[in-house]
Parts: C-alpha cells; structure tokens; sequence
C-alpha cells in the first residue's frame, strides 16, 4: 500500500482533537466520549485527517491559563482506538516526543497501528520542549543541541526500521541503537508511513531535509515568516541534492470561521467561554486574526489559497484558543467550507 498524503496536488484539511483536561472549560476530565465525539464530527463534515499531541501531563500557563498541570490522553493508545471507532479518516501525531520511548519499540507500535488502521497512520515526531514531560520520566531535559541530535537518530530508526521491504536493520547511534531488528508484520504503507519533523530551528530543518518525509510547524504564522522558514528549508535540500518538492508540508493553524461577520463575532465569544480561565483575557477579535485563519468564509478560502500557493498540502486546524481545545463542534462547518478544493 503506497504511504499516504505525500505532496498532494490538493490541500487537504486536518482537525486537532480534543485531548487534554483544558480542551473544554465546561468538561474536565475529558472523555474519550467526547474525543470520539468531535473525531466521528469532523470525519463526516469530510476532514481528512486526525491529530493527536504528546505530554505526560499539560498545563497552559505559556497562554496565560492555569499553571496547576491537567491529564492528556496518550496518543498511540487513542488513535488505537480511533482506528477501531473511525473509519476511513488518517490518524496522526503532532508530535511524538523522542524521549519517551525508545525509538525501536516506536516503530513496533507503529507498525501495528498502521496494521490495525489498514494503512492510515502519519507519523510526526519532535524534540520536545515542555520540561515536566523530561521530568516526569526522570530524565533532566537536554539542551537543545542534544535534543535535536537525539531526535535525528530516532527519525534514522524508524525510517530503517519501517521500510517495508528493508533487511533486518542496524544502527549505532549515541541515544538510539537497533542490531539487526526488523519489524513482523510490517507497516502497511510502502515504503514506510510518512514521518515527518515538527519545529522551525536551522538545525531542525537540516534535520528533515536530510532524514525526515515531512515539515510541520503550528500554530501561528505570517505568511512572510513561514516563507522566511521555507527558504531555509529549501537550501538545506539543496545542499544534500533534494528536490524541495519532496518534502510533505503540514502546517497547523489556529481557526475560527463565520457566516459573516456577525456569525464570527459570536462564535468568538462563545470560544472565550469555553477557552481555559485567563487565555483571551483582554483578547479582541481583531487581536485573534493575527497569524491564524479567522474571518469569514471568503476572507478564509483566500488565507487559505495563499498556503496554498507556499506550498502547504495539509492544513491542521485548532478551532480553541490553545492547542488541542474546541469551543463547539459546529465550529467546524464553515472552517471545512472554506477550506474544501482548495
């Protein structure tokens, strides 16, 4: 089965899922009801694509919310279950944190959910940066020099290690290693689920350009510095003879879209209800437009062409005020009206 959404001709739309205790002030604890809920939802609007994030705990105090850390649903597990209970969608992660698990049993979970997902498995992998996910697992967090190098190694196995019809594989690396491991049953997609590197570091786009099938970075861009960004992408392909064309781009942005501006209006304060205490405090509208895809219809359909025409094949919407948080699930509809054909 040829892997997934690789340097499509269309942009496709994804959708990041509900997952922590901050995804929605009025439920917390959050349910995997819930989480299914808005997974079933976007599948049947037409969204192509599901999103998981990846923290031992979370607390949202870098937006201004609470300090005092929440609980997270663990991606692998989740999306287990969403390859059971949601057909006919791809499942990603926006990001796995390196650090968490040794590379090659990574790639072993990873292999299974591609299995048991018939084939529909993205894979997206990061440094990591939030130091109680370090803490949590006894482990002081890295500089981030050594992050990065750790992270370059763990893409090197799993790409060994998830190519379908490689010989048993080997790596020595300085935090990974793997002695003649090869994976049974293999991944479903040929050569390898598509795994790409999130982050927007000089050190970390060398990084995809030289191991990596895929770039992400989220959640608030300027057209002129995510073009900025891509330019050092580029002349890290150049500079080990890849054509640029070849890397898979995902961008995940903040959303919010109206009717008009009436139906936009509204539906922002009805984000602030629902967003974790303090996070749009003294926050206007025009204040939420900036670097994120908010508007109308129309005005969004045209935010949108211009990714588009940057290269962006899939976009990652966050319809709440922090990543992995909703306000409702009607939300939606005009976020996947304006983005469709694209």
């Amino acid at each position: 089965m040829e892997a997934g959404p690789v340097c499509s001709q269309v942009m496709r739309i994804g959708f990041a899922l509900p997952q922590h205790d901050f995804s929605l002030r009025s439920e917390s604890p959050l349910s995997y009801s819930t989480l299914l809920g808005y997974a079933r939802y976007a599948k049947d609007l037409g969204v192509d694509s599901l999103w998981l994030a990846d923290h031992l705990v979370w607390d949202v105090s870098k937006y201004r919310g609470p300090t005092e850390p929440g609980g997270m649903f663990e991606p692998l597990v989740t999306l287990s279950a969403l390859a059971r209970d949601v057909p006919d969608v791809r499942l990603g992660t926006l990001v796995l944190l390196e650090a968490l698990r040794p590379a090659a049993l990574l790639a072993k979970s990873i292999s299974t959910m591609d299995r048991l997902s018939g084939g529909r498995i993205d894979v997206g992998v990061g440094a990591g940066w939030y130091e109680p996910d370090f803490t949590g697992i006894g482990m002081s967090m890295p500089r981030p020099g050594e992050r990065l190098e750790r992270l370059g190694e763990c893409v090197q196995v799993l790409k060994g290690l998830l190519t379908a019809e490689a010989e048993p594989f080997t790596f020595d690396g300085k935090f990974h290693s793997s002695a003649g491991a090869s994976l049974t049953p293999a991944a479903l997609q040929t050569p390898n689920p598509p795994i790409f590197v999130g982050g927007k570091g000089d050190r970390l786009l060398d990084l995809v350009a030289r191991h990596a099938d895929g770039w992400n970075t989220c959640w608030q861009w300027s057209f002129d510095a995510y073009q900025e960004r891509l330019g050092v992408l580029e002349q890290a392909c150049e500079k080990v003879g890849r054509d640029p064309s070849t890397v898979w781009r995902s961008l995940g942005l903040y959303a919010l879209v109206g009717e008009n501006e009436a139906d936009l209006a509204r539906r922002f304060e009805r984000l602030r209800t629902e967003s974790p205490v303090g996070v749009l405090d003294g926050v206007s509208l025009d204040d939420w437009r900036v670097g994120r895809l908010v508007g109308t219809v129309e005005q969004v359909r045209e935010q949108a062409a211009g990714w588009a025409e940057l290269g962006v094949e899939t976009l990652i919407v966050c319809t709440g005020s922090v990543p992995f948080a909703v306000a409702a699930k009607d939300d939606l509809d005009p976020i996947v009206e304006s983005l469709r054909g694209i």
